[in-house]
């Protein structure tokens, strides 16, 4: 993450180093999920939003934390 990021990357510094260096997301509507919100990389699918998720704060505080793992167990 360069040094000084303000607004999105400060709040949710786990999603941008993901879709800057490992994999992208989709939001919205997809037509064939319920969900909000989810995270791909080269393999596919490797998270997605939960239906009872209510507010885009939420399910974004949830991928970060989720990508903070995830980053830390296979891109560290």
């Amino acid at each position: 993450m360069p040094q000084g990021a303000t607004g999105f990357e400060q709040m949710y510094p786990h999603i941008g180093r993901w879709v800057q260096s490992s994999g992208w997301m989709e939001m919205g509507d997809d037509g064939e999920s319920s969900s909000l919100l989810r995270a791909f990389d080269e393999g596919g699918l490797v998270w997605e939003s939960q239906e009872d998720d209510t507010t885009l704060d939420e399910v974004l505080q949830t991928l970060d934390a989720f990508l903070a793992q995830r980053i830390q167990e296979y891109y560290a």
